[in-house]
């Protein structure tokens, strides 16, 4: 087996324009998924069958990203109303605070903070994207379960040629796979990734998804199946039981919002981190940030600073809202965001942002789709951090997530981990609506903290600056590593250097530039635009293998 061959960089930059159609459309990171959402679309079906279909694509096309063992969300915008699909997992029901820490004893440091070892088996929850791509089809879909899933299961069966990006991250992942039990089955021979080009074939993924269009998500969730994915994750020291996957159910419910400009932006409620995105853009509309040109110092400076106040208020108040009260009302009332907006100093950058008190009251894909009728759904599915825990069940052909890292090991935090609990969630999914309610824009940004940024900073381009969609996907990013309310800012190649300066002399520890592969930091978009009369009109994230397909 030869040695890979020099790693050149990323060598890619967007000249595209933007796709635009009346009769459908679909954008996704890969383009054998966005061909399958299309393909689904093309036979007669909706938006939800093409999301649907694209992400099982996607869940073949990109392991590294996504899969069968991770979750889920979801927005669907249907006549005005959009309904929340959160397709996540809960702790098990024997993970109590004590034993996990009694577990890690010898794994974590000695603090007053531990946390849970990012790849390890105790971070597994219920996986939830296999219940909740089924039930967003059960209530939305069109076309027969089995037609949607018929291209991902001939991709998995038949194989595919990897695309570049993937392939690249797909290495990165590699010794996480070899290290993990089952892992080596996602890697050519059991040694190294597939490289850009090379066709991977998956039968194991190909029979689950034909077991699953078949007889819907009992196969996974009971008999055989949950049987090797619990002892696969009990094996390596997990907690995960047959019964904790039996009693998975999906959740329902209507997205939270908050107007910008005029246009009102819907994200997924907790105990995912949209509410983030939604603080961010208060803030900034409070000091008209708008009124700075796009790029300066003063603009991205605002920026930085609404970013640092959200985190630090999603950081603290953000759980699972069927366990602790989670205040969203209090944190998106006006007289708060103000009082928030009012502690940005525009000549110093802030130390260490905290939390307020309102009154009571990571590696993904996200796929867009919207129909000729104007049903639109917006998906994201991830596996957290790359392949998650990098553990596969013996056969089945993914990887389990690592979905759990995401809670608390303090006790006293709203986040803390409890049975039967959901963690603190990154993904993300959004929609925007004019005063009207009619459809303005499906799309989002993924990339672990980077999402609630990266909706920021596409809405800026889009309702601020005036940007069509591939216009605001190419410009370049800023992001707050890791989503703290302090520390480093990574500005993108591509940001003028003297505004890098600028913000250095503000007080701000900047990283300029962000370039080559590392471009994945700032997330890889979708977003499809709905002009009141029908049109519509995508862009695809340069920073992906991707594209957008529209009828």
């Amino acid at each position: 087996m030869t040695d890979a061959p020099e790693d050149p960089g990323l060598p890619f930059r967007s000249r595209r324009s933007p796709v635009f159609a009346t009769g459908g459309m679909v954008a996704t990171s890969q383009p054998l998924a966005t061909q399958a959402g299309a393909a689904a679309l093309a036979r007669g079906g909706n938006a939800v069958d093409a999301a649907v279909a694209a992400a099982a694509a996607l869940a073949v096309t990109e392991p590294v990203s996504c899969g069968l063992g991770g979750d889920c969300f979801a927005l669907v915008y249907q006549g005005g109303e959009v309904t929340a699909l959160d397709g996540s997992g809960a702790a098990p029901a024997d993970q109590t605070l004590a034993l996990t820490l009694a577990r890690l004893e010898e794994l974590v440091a000695a603090g007053d903070a531990p946390e849970l070892p990012p790849r390890h088996a105790l971070t597994i929850t219920v996986p939830g994207a296999v219940q909740g791509l089924c039930d967003l089809w059960e209530r939305f879909g069109s076309l027969p379960r089995a037609e949607v899933l018929a291209r991902a299961i001939a991709l998995a069966e038949e194989g595919f040629p990897v695309a570049p990006i993937t392939a690249h991250a797909w290495e990165r992942e590699a010794e996480t796979l070899r290290a993990q039990p089952g892992g080596a089955q996602l890697l050519l021979q059991g040694r190294r990734a597939p490289r850009a080009g090379e066709v991977w074939r998956n039968p194991g993924l190909a029979a689950l998804l034909r077991e699953i269009a078949a007889v819907g998500p009992r196969a996974y969730y009971r008999g055989p199946v949950a049987a090797r994915i619990a002892a696969a994750v009990q094996a390596a020291g997990g907690l995960l039981a047959k019964a904790d996957l039996a009693a998975h159910k999906s959740g329902w419910g209507q997205a939270i919002s908050a107007t910008y400009r005029g246009v009102r932006v819907h994200e997924h409620p907790p105990a995912g981190q949209g509410i983030a995105a939604l603080l961010a853009l208060g803030i900034l509309e409070e000091r008209a940030a708008w009124r700075h040109p796009p790029g300066s110092v003063a603009r991205l400076h605002e920026t930085i600073e609404a970013l640092r106040l959200a985190f630090a208020d999603a950081r603290a108040h953000v759980a699972d809202p069927r366990q602790v009260r989670v205040p969203v009302a209090g944190l998106l009332a006006r007289e708060y965001l103000r009082a928030r907006a009012a502690l940005v100093d525009p000549a110093r950058a802030a130390a260490d942002p905290r939390a307020g008190a309102p009154a009571a009251a990571s590696h993904t894909v996200y796929l867009a789709a919207v129909d000729g009728q104007g049903l639109a759904c917006s998906l994201i599915f991830s596996n957290y951090m790359g392949t998650g825990t990098g553990i596969a069940p013996e056969g089945l052909g993914f990887t389990l997530h690592n979905r759990g890292h995401g809670f608390s090991l303090d006790p006293a935090h709203p986040n803390a981990l409890a049975p039967g609990k959901r963690p603190y969630h990154t993904i993300i999914p959004a929609l925007a609506t004019r005063a009207d309610g009619s459809l303005l824009a499906c799309f989002g940004v993924m990339g672990g903290f980077m999402q609630p940024q990266g909706h920021v900073q596409v809405l800026q381009a889009l309702l601020d600056d005036g940007l069509d969609p591939q216009a605001a996907l190419d410009r370049p990013r800023l992001c707050l590593r890791a989503g703290q309310a302090a520390g480093v800012v990574a500005l993108e190649e591509g940001i003028d250097p003297a505004v890098a300066a600028g913000l250095r002399a503000l007080g701000h520890q900047v990283d300029h530039p962000v370039g080559g592969w590392e471009r994945s930091l700032f997330g890889r978009g979708q977003v499809i635009l709905r002009s009141p009369e029908g049109v519509l009109s995508a862009g695809s994230d340069p920073r992906a293998d991707g594209c957008a397909i529209g009828l």
